[in-house]
């Protein structure tokens, strides 16, 4: 069976599913399973499982429109290690040109891309015509890697003994001990990801709505400012700044308002559970809702967004 990985923007999630709806025979006949990012289980770190997801997958589907190439996650990190593996041999990669757009020029716009001739989804009087043709694209790159692997299962078995498949339990998850250097790169990676997490947010939020201007400021390696507009008098600031597992406030904080690194109204400590880390708030928010919850990267990065953008939505 083939695996199937889906790089797209979640703007055009509609169209993606109703592709996966075209793929059912595929799956049914067992030539292809399917994978995207909405099956990241609770807890489970998304960059490292998306990595891990779309290095074992052997037919990689682009879907492409201005919201992709828009995207700096599908362009610079989904479409990068594609493109890597395309052109290591290790997968296949089909642009699916899902809107009418400007895409001739990225890295795989010399491939073969579906629908024919690169004629939009979109632009389809009935679209379920394009997803057929989309379809038939993804059995013959199926059918093509499916023969390879037998083939060269074959030449193998001539000269390796036969294993018996292996039965095992899926529940082999042990307690890990976490050390402090493990802890101190959690916390800058999470840092990181909120930053690049701001900074494409405040672009999408400028380019959605009229009236709004944003700013991104990175102070330094340790410190970065956001801002929102509206008719030109500043909505909403925040300054995020990243301390460290023994600072005060422990970790990452965020201050509403754009203050010094002397007050705080909200701070993220990295803590763990025997086995994984997660980020844990100080709970300002959760105030009266239980325990505050345990956060991965972008769990942290929403919630503090959600901070900064509540002036925007009064």
């Amino acid at each position: 069976m083939v695996t199937v990985f889906f790089a797209y923007s979640h703007r055009d999630e509609e169209l993606r599913n109703e592709l996966e709806v075209h793929l059912a025979m595929l799956k049914r006949e067992q030539l292809i399973g399917t994978w995207y990012d909405r099956r990241i289980g609770p807890g489970e770190h998304i960059d490292k499982t998306i990595s891990s997801e779309l290095e074992a997958s052997q037919i990689i589907l682009l879907l492409v429109s201005a919201y992709f190439l828009d995207s700096a996650y599908c362009y610079e990190v989904e479409m990068d290690h594609a493109m890597r593996k395309h052109e290591a041999g290790s997968a296949r990669i089909i642009p699916v040109i899902l809107r009418p757009c400007d895409w001739h020029g990225a890295p795989f716009g010399k491939l073969n891309a579906v629908p024919k001739d690169g004629r939009a989804v979109t632009k389809y009087p009935d679209q379920h015509d394009a997803f057929l043709e989309i379809a038939q694209a993804v059995r013959e790159a199926a059918a093509n890697l499916g023969l390879k692997a037998k083939t060269r299962q074959h030449r193998v078995s001539k000269t390796l003994p036969s294993v018996e498949p292996v039965i095992r339990s899926s529940n082999l998850r042990v307690k890990k001990q976490f050390s402090e250097r493990d802890q101190d790169a959690f916390l800058k990676e999470a840092f990181e990801y909120i930053a690049t997490f701001f900074e494409a947010s405040l672009e999408e939020l400028r380019a959605r709505n009229p009236g709004i201007n944003t700013d991104f400021t990175r102070i330094d390696a340790m410190h970065f400012t956001a801002t929102a507009y509206l008719q030109g008098r500043a909505q909403s600031q925040c300054r995020i700044w990243f301390g460290g597992r023994g600072s005060f406030p422990s970790g990452i904080a965020i201050s509403l308002g754009g203050a010094n690194d002397s007050s705080f109204n909200e701070s993220l400590s990295v803590q763990e559970d025997g086995y994984s880390l997660f980020l844990r708030p100080i709970g300002i928010a959760f105030r009266g809702q239980g325990d505050p919850p345990q956060l991965t990267h972008q769990g942290a990065a929403e919630h503090c967004w959600s901070l900064f953008i509540e002036p925007l939505q009064r």
